[in-house]
């Protein structure tokens, strides 16, 4: 076996611990997100462009969880086998499924707006439009870290098996993108879906027809991106590094629970996707009773 120097702060019991909590949360994301895209590409019914939203979602979870589970190997390998070069389109890849997947769960929440206050539905030429933004935008925002930009700059994450943009440096450069990001890619998406939600709650209350939970998606993305953001954002005023690599660790792999629960609320918990799971799993049709 190759020898392997073991990253400050983490022993052999702490790099099979991460790397398995990685797995499971990368194979059950991939294993829902996979059946929901599925059903939205065989299942003719399901291909409406309120659910094209929900499809682009799914696909922006599987490469999150595929991120997650090249980490996982990588830790029970105990180092980062693919390189300086491979770390950063590591760290590419998992910018770019983040920022299209918070982008998709605010425009779904303004979508669930329009069809449940106001009765508008949503147009093909409107939905693809916007997912090919989505998709142009995080591309956009994730490539200026990478070395022909420089704003910014992607390095490892504290256990050395997984890459992400490096906020332990705090430099001029790291700040001003982490909080244009954090503005774009989270105050703004957070903005969207509270007061998408908070409307939908107040329909919902003088209807007496309450739909779903509608404070539940909030909860969740500040539950999964909350304290990882809340780092990032310590880190433009103090030195990371003082903060234990290990719970620097635990940050990420609680963010990349998200396709998790993103695939419960948004494909299995939604009324208008769910149905078309079902007719892709079962082959029996479910009769659409929103209204």
């Amino acid at each position: 076996m190759a020898a392997y120097t073991l990253p400050e702060g983490f022993n052999d019991f702490d790099m099979f611990a991460f790397g398995t909590a990685l797995l499971v949360e990368g194979l059950l994301g991939f294993f829902l997100n996979s059946i929901a895209a599925l059903s939205f590409l065989l299942v003719r019914e399901q291909r409406t462009p309120s659910n094209f939203l929900v499809f682009n979602l799914n696909i922006a979870d599987l490469m999150l969880n595929v991120n997650g589970l090249i980490a996982a190997y990588a830790s029970y390998m105990r180092v980062w086998p693919f390189g300086q070069e491979g770390c950063i389109n590591h760290g590419f890849e998992g910018l770019i499924s983040i920022y299209a997947a918070i982008t998709l769960i605010a425009l779904i929440s303004w979508d669930k707006y329009h069809y449940y206050c106001t009765n508008q539905p949503l147009f093909w030429a409107t939905s693809g439009t916007m997912c090919v933004m989505v998709w142009v935008f995080a591309i956009f925002w994730a490539s200026f870290p990478l070395p022909s930009f420089g704003w910014g700059e992607f390095d490892f994450e504290p256990m050395k098996t997984c890459c992400t943009l490096d906020y332990t440096k705090g430099d001029r450069n790291y700040i001003t993108y982490m909080l244009t990001i954090s503005v774009f890619y989270f105050v703004f998406p957070m903005m969207m879906m509270q007061s998408s939600y908070s409307t939908i709650y107040a329909y919902f209350k003088k209807t007496h027809k309450y739909r779903f939970n509608t404070t539940i998606p909030v909860r969740t993305l500040l539950l999964t991106w909350g304290p990882y953001v809340a780092m990032c954002m310590y880190a433009c005023v103090e030195n990371a590094k003082l903060v234990s690599p290990k719970l620097r660790m635990v940050l990420p792999v609680l963010a990349k629970t998200s396709p998790i629960f993103n695939a419960i609320l948004y494909s299995f918990g939604n009324e208008a996707y769910r149905g078309g799971i079902w007719r892709f799993l079962t082959g029996q049709k479910v009769v659409d009773k929103r209204k």
